[in-house]
């Protein structure tokens, strides 16, 4: 279970490296992916928000026992 967000991580950095926030004004994937600008695709919003709700779903208890529906 611990591993079960890495997909939905690994695809939230692919998105971000692609964004104008990294690639332009050369910020750092974790001050890109704290804020919401507009330079940020809508894509990796959701991403980050998917992302947010699987490592939560693993500190919750009702979903530590049946598992994420994650990634």
């Amino acid at each position: 279970m611990s591993k079960s967000c890495k997909g939905l991580a690994m695809e939230l950095v692919k998105c971000l490296s692609e964004s104008d926030c990294v690639k332009v004004q050369n910020r750092t994937y974790k001050e890109c992916a704290g804020e919401k600008s507009p330079c940020i695709p809508s894509e990796c919003v959701g991403l980050r928000e998917t992302y947010f709700n699987c490592k939560r779903g693993q500190v919750d208890m009702r979903a530590r026992i049946r598992g994420n529906k994650g990634y």
